[in-house]
């Protein structure tokens, strides 16, 4: 990325786009009644997607973003699991029929705490409410330290598909300062246990921006785990929130590298990964050419969820566990991110449902807009608006915006097909926010540009 670009925009604060509308124009307006309702307005046998959160850890990385706490009993997870297994039969007795499951997410926190008879029973009761497809990806993260033999073979034999192992930097002076202690020794252990199990689909999770990191230290984290060969990596941003994540508090803000850095670590890392034969997919992940991510993104079949960039196609996400956010095509619900709160909602027969957004006409065509450019770094806002049935004018506020952008050679915009330039590809989420109708009346705090 030019030095000029990131010296300008590289510290703005913006959303990740995971969704659009994001996350904070969720409002209480869409509560267990509206999710009920859009439930039970799902066709029978509709494709459907799974995200099941469990949030808790051994230990808590200073750096995390995630809703997870510090389980030092199983008492609390056992009590969690139980509530969980109630919320996923409520969901399925507000539908009118089964729904068929092509992708499953376990995310966290560490869904591996859990006891490996726990997870096949999870995975058991998921199928039994669900129509879960034999080719169905099923993908969980994993924190390589805690790994178990028992548990991998458990994760293989409940038919995991896909693994990613958390490893952010193997620099011994960034661990310290994030309190993650982890060899490259436990994590290629770690994989050798899955692949053993039968999980075939392994990634690598990376972050830049940590406190004392540099490119060079990025590149060596990089470079050694070439060597456990994965068929994916993500490499993402830090994002320091220290109002939201008090823990974060523990970190130097010091010793945390500025936008320009920032910059050159993404750089590097991408560098390194593309010599190695790794195809770039959209902002933040990498794939090998023949990995279905990479298929799906030279075909333009890519997608954006919450989940970052995926190949599920399904109109229906079913998210289920605290603060779990779900998809419907009626719009987006959000469970309570408290466990006190989650567990008293399902105690009482209730969904947790606590927040959501109804998705207008608008909101539907800046989505699609958004995931395009963000997925193939490039839109035909003409094209799409279109298949919409509106009219390109009817995005005509983020032609200033773009019109900007393009002059300071981030992004070219011919007529109304936008591409982002080569070098600026790290910026894509400025050229995003062009079509976000909330951005300027938003408060909420974001993590940075790059």
């Amino acid at each position: 990325m030019r030095p000029d670009l990131a010296a300008r925009y590289a510290e703005e604060r913006l959303p990740r786009y995971t969704s659009y509308p994001t996350a904070p124009q969720f409002t209480a307006a869409v509560g267990p009644e509206a999710y009920a309702g859009w439930l039970g307005a799902i066709p029978e046998r509709s494709l459907a997607s799974l995200y099941v959160h469990i949030p808790f850890c051994r230990r808590m990385c200073w750096y995390c973003g995630c809703n997870t706490s510090v389980a030092a009993r199983h008492d609390p997870i056992e009590t969690y699991l139980g509530a969980l297994s109630r919320e996923i039969a409520l969901v399925a007795d507000h539908l009118p029929g089964r729904l068929s499951v092509t992708h499953i997410h376990f995310g966290g926190g560490t869904p591996t705490i859990v006891k490996p008879y726990e997870f096949r029973n999870l995975l058991a009761q998921l199928r039994s409410a669900f129509d879960v497809a034999a080719s169905a990806e099923i993908a969980i993260e994993i924190d390589p330290r805690v790994l178990t033999a028992e548990m991998a073979a458990a994760v293989g034999d409940a038919g995991v598909t896909r693994a990613s192992l958390g490893v952010q930097s193997l620099d011994a002076t960034v661990q310290a300062a994030i309190n993650r202690i982890q060899s490259l020794e436990e994590t290629a252990l770690a994989v050798d246990r899955l692949r053993a199990a039968g999980v075939g689909g392994i990634n690598i999770d990376l972050i830049y921006g940590l406190p004392h990191q540099t490119a060079a230290s990025c590149v060596a984290t990089a470079e050694a785990c070439l060597a456990l060969r994965p068929d994916r990596f993500s490499v993402f941003g830090y994002a320091h929130v220290p109002g939201f994540k008090r823990h974060q508090r523990k970190i130097d803000e010091a010793a945390l590298p500025g936008g320009e850095a920032r910059g050159a670590q993404a750089d590097a890392i991408t560098e390194v990964l593309e010599a190695a034969g790794y195809h770039r997919i959209g902002l933040d992940h990498f794939a090998l050419p023949l990995d279905e991510m990479a298929l799906a993104e030279r075909s333009g079949d890519l997608r954006r969820n919450f989940q970052g960039y995926t190949t599920d196609a399904a109109e229906a996400l079913i998210g289920l566990g605290a603060s779990a956010i779900g998809r419907l095509p009626q719009g987006y619900i959000q469970n309570a991110p408290g466990t006190r709160d989650y567990l008293a909602a399902l105690a009482a027969g209730r969904l947790a449902t606590v927040r959501g957004i109804a998705l207008s006409a608008d909101d539907r065509l800046r989505a699609a807009l958004i995931e395009r450019l963000m997925c193939d770094f490039r839109v035909d806002v003409a094209e799409i608006c279109g298949r919409h049935g509106e009219p390109a004018e009817a995005v005509a506020d983020a032609i200033p915006a773009l019109d900007r952008l393009a002059a300071d050679g981030i992004l070219r915009r011919d007529g109304m097909v936008v591409e982002m330039a080569p070098e600026a590809r790290n910026l894509v989420r400025v050229a995003a926010a062009a079509f976000d109708a909330y951005r300027a009346s938003s408060t909420a705090i974001h993590s940075r540009a790059v």
